[in-house]
């Protein structure tokens, strides 16, 4: 006899079958990443962003920074309140790239380095939130000038030099007499010299960042204002504010009360003030209950097994003696002449059924106004009782 031998066959797929089917997405994947280490490596050289002394892009000022240092001018970039500040002295140019992203105690903390430092502070392009700390006096008007070429009309001796220059953006007002006021757009000045009180060092407030741009330094007289305005002194120090610097999370000891401004704690108020009246003008007084009509009619013979169900579940014996009483006495009282309002007295009720019992009214006041019942046996006999009270008033 010959024995067939089966082969076993299985249904889980074997090393050869899953390459086949995974090599399209391994491959794929292998090409990704193969691209992105080929452009982390093109695009390792260090790049920066706009306005900052070390980058070439067109909107950055790597050329200012490389015409100043064949002159003389050393270029320091920093990046914190702390180093800024620090670096502040008569022989500096302090230029703050971006005064707008300072916080309130950061102008305040900058100015104050800054203020009998001898040295030259140049604001580029402040607008209302940092003028007013940086520069007191001066005030950013809200209409800001395109971009064009304007002439100085100032006695500013670098102004006057550079001719020309591509200069507006932000226009300025101030109350110093003593103020440099050129390049004006539509009768105010796009670039300000506010000279220090100490009679040493000055604030530079320019209205527009262009004549500091790579691709913008070879037009008009740009170039001849921007070496003027940063090589006054041997040391340029570029400050480019970021929010990561710890100064800008510092609240100075202040509560987040006192960083809220004044107009948010006063609409606060407002706004609880007007919820009350709100709530009072909306509230109802509750008044006297409204009857209504029942949807669906209900016999009165399952509402008092309803209500005595509720009574029974309660234990309530007390509450049920006085219901049965107080009917069984609204129901006896015209039957013996009794207004309905001496119907619960027993002085009016019990005279009354004494004549309609034969002088047996008296044995009817523990029954009418005794005390509640024991048990519920007690209960009945006293519903009994009174059923049986009233029928023989009504008889006799």
């Amino acid at each position: 006899m010959t024995e067939a031998t089966l082969s076993s066959t299985s249904a889980s797929p074997t090393a050869r079958q899953l390459w086949t089917r995974a090599r399209g997405l391994v491959l794929a994947l292998v090409l990704l990443l193969t691209a992105a280490v080929v452009m982390a490596a093109v695009r390792s050289d260090a790049r920066y962003g706009r306005l900052d002394p070390r980058s070439a892009d067109p909107s950055g000022s790597r050329a200012v920074a490389r015409l100043l240092a064949g002159q003389g001018v050393s270029t320091r970039v920093v990046t914190t309140l702390d180093e800024a500040s620090a670096a502040a002295g008569p022989d500096t140019t302090l230029l703050i790239a971006v005064p707008d992203l300072l916080t309130k105690r950061q102008q305040n903390l900058l100015h104050t380095a800054t203020e009998r430092s001898g040295g030259r502070t140049l604001l580029v392009s402040p607008g209302p939130p940092s003028i007013g700390t940086l520069a007191p006096g001066v005030t950013a008007d809200p209409a800001v000038s395109l971009g064009s070429t304007r002439s100085p009309d100032c006695g500013l001796p670098a102004a006057r030099r550079a001719g020309s220059a591509d200069t507006g953006g932000i226009r300025y007002t101030t109350t110093e007499p003593d103020a440099d006021a050129c390049y004006p757009s539509e009768g105010l000045p796009t670039l300000l010299r506010i000279p220090a009180p100490s009679g040493s060092g000055d604030t530079v407030v320019l209205g527009a960042p262009d004549i500091l741009y790579n691709d913008r330094l070879d037009e008009q007289g740009n170039a001849s204002l921007a070496l003027q305005l940063l090589g006054s002194r041997a040391h340029l120090v570029w400050y480019l504010p970021t929010l990561s610097d710890d100064s800008a999370t510092d609240a100075g000891g202040q509560s987040f009360l006192d960083l809220l401004p004044s107009g948010w704690l006063w609409g606060t108020l407002q706004l609880f003030v007007a919820a009350v009246l709100a709530a009072l003008w909306r509230g109802r007084r509750m008044g006297p209950l409204v009857p209504e009509r029942l949807p669906v009619a209900i016999r009165a013979s399952e509402t008092a097994e309803g209500r005595a169900r509720l009574y029974r579940k309660a234990n309530a014996r007390d509450r049920a003696a006085a219901v049965l009483r107080s009917a069984a006495r609204t129901r006896l009282a015209p039957l013996v002449g009794v207004s309905p309002t001496q119907a619960h007295a027993p002085e009016a009720l019990l005279p009354a059924l004494s004549t309609r019992l034969d002088g047996d009214g008296q044995s009817a006041l523990p029954l009418l106004f005794g005390p509640p019942p024991r048990d519920d046996a007690a209960l009945v006999l006293l519903a009994d009782q009174l059923d049986a009270l009233e029928r023989e008033v009504r008889i006799s």
